[in-house]
């Protein structure tokens, strides 16, 4: 793979997809019984916003930057800023954490997390963020399309982030046959995947792969920063989810406002609806 989160990480779509993961998760601890997490494109796990890939691409200080740099952020974004905070107590922005950090941090005694990265110098940065976190955290150098079907429990409460690249041909197809296979597995496991919005027909296509099977409550939570009339161009991003958490559609909701008020254009909106 190409791919280097490093460019991007800290970025609208990471406020969105990062928030969104802080509120299932909270809402899935709850339950008495042990949370299993399984992410299947982990990436590095902390991002050094100094690196130059983050300061050629600009996006971490247009949205990370220009969100911590509020006196009185969004309630709904306040996770998100601790979390940012306790990576950078001098108050200087120079560290994000990326959904490893995330989750590892939020784990309870007895819940275990797994997290899959091919590259082998982001899986090198990936196993020490995990090293250092508390809690059962594995880092697997595997594909995590393959593992969501090993790992997933039948029982027992089930978060899973399909958070792919999107720079292979079958990146859509196989998010989509992963999501299902975790439904095959355990029918109330909530299940989160991230896609870039380009053109609505791209996304159209998708949700119709996962729509060939019988779907729990699905929501879907676009962030889009202008109207999708540019294909070539990301103006936005989905958060298609399964079996969504008590409470997270208005989360998303507010997330997606802030983001496109702050960040967007004219024509740009943050809207939620039920693909089942």
């Amino acid at each position: 793979m190409n791919y280097r989160h490093a460019f991007h990480a800290g970025n609208f779509a990471d406020l969105v997809k990062h928030v969104a993961v802080l509120a299932g998760l909270e809402a899935l601890q709850a339950s008495t019984a042990p949370v299993t997490v399984i992410d299947t494109h982990g990436g590095a796990g902390v991002y050094d916003l100094i690196d130059p890939m983050a300061v050629k691409s600009g996006e971490a200080a247009a949205a990370i930057g220009a969100l911590m740099a509020l006196t009185q952020p969004p309630a709904v974004f306040n996770a998100l800023i601790a979390a940012v905070r306790a990576l950078n107590p001098d108050r200087k922005l120079r560290f994000y954490p990326g959904s490893p950090s995330l989750i590892a941090q939020g784990l309870g005694a007895q819940d275990q997390y797994w997290a899959c990265e091919l590259r082998p110098d982001d899986f090198a940065l990936l196993q020490q963020t995990l090293a250092r976190a508390p809690g059962r955290c594995m880092a697997q150098m595997t594909d995590g399309y393959s593992l969501v079907r090993l790992r997933t429990p039948a029982k027992g409460p089930v978060l899973v982030l399909i958070d792919p690249p999107f720079e292979r041909a079958d990146d859509y197809q196989n998010a989509a046959d992963a999501a299902l296979a975790v439904m095959a597995k355990n029918p109330a496991a909530c299940v989160m995947i991230w896609t870039p919005l380009k053109d609505m027909e791209t996304l159209d296509g998708f949700l119709r792969r996962l729509e060939q099977a019988h779907l729990p409550p699905t929501l879907v939570a676009e962030t889009r920063l202008r109207p999708l009339t540019q294909p070539m161009r990301l103006n936005g991003c989905a958060m298609v989810i399964l079996n969504p958490t008590p409470g997270l559609a208005p989360v998303l909701q507010a997330a997606g406002d802030w983001v496109v008020a702050a960040l967007g254009e004219l024509g740009g909106e943050a809207r939620i609806w039920a693909l089942a």
